[in-house]
């Protein structure tokens, strides 16, 4: 292995982490309506659990609720009891076919706590990221050690893998704030 490759790897598993970043965020509630919300949810189909984006098509209404339409009739009902059912706190109302889901307006406290959770999400996002760096900076001391590189292309790739680590992390910082304000927005 050769240190682009180490580069190249640590890169790509920093963007990994971003996106797994963004994929948790995203289910993080706000006050506003997303479809993303329900992508946790497990409905019972025929015997097995079953995500409930693939019994029913999740879409938005309005800015605060969501609408939430069964395949098969036969589905309203439990799609209804998993919605209620879940961690969410959501109220499902049904309307034949159609399910509402409105979003309640939520609480300073509560704002306050989810708040709280996406910067959980960030800070373990930003320790993955330098465990990454650490991890490309011994391949590279390993590569030296074994005479495959000199120790000043070892000084150069540590301080190219730390601007990299520098961008990633700013990145992240990024979208935590712009999460928070998505939360406190009212």
């Amino acid at each position: 292995m050769t240190i682009a490759d180490i580069k190249k790897t640590a890169e790509t598993k920093m963007g990994q982490s971003i996106e797994a970043l963004k994929h948790n965020l995203s289910r993080i509630r706000t006050g506003r309506a997303n479809p993303a919300l329900l992508d946790s949810i497990q409905v019972e189909y025929y015997g097995s659990m079953v995500p409930l984006s693939q019994v029913a098509n999740v879409s938005l209404l309005d800015s605060r609720t969501i609408s939430v339409q069964p395949w098969e009739k036969n589905m309203s009902a439990k799609v209804e009891k998993a919605i209620r059912e879940s961690d969410l706190g959501l109220n499902p109302a049904s309307l034949g076919d159609l399910i509402r889901v409105p979003m309640p307006p939520m609480s300073e406290e509560r704002r306050k706590e989810m708040t709280k959770l996406a910067r959980n999400e960030g800070e373990a996002s930003k320790v993955a990221v330098r465990n990454l760096r650490r991890d490309a900076n011994e391949s590279v001391k390993k590569l030296v050690k074994d005479k495959e590189a000199s120790e000043d292309d070892q000084k150069r790739s540590e301080a190219d893998i730390q601007k990299l680590t520098d961008k990633h992390i700013a990145e992240i910082d990024t979208l935590v704030a712009s999460k928070e304000q998505d939360i406190m927005a009212v």
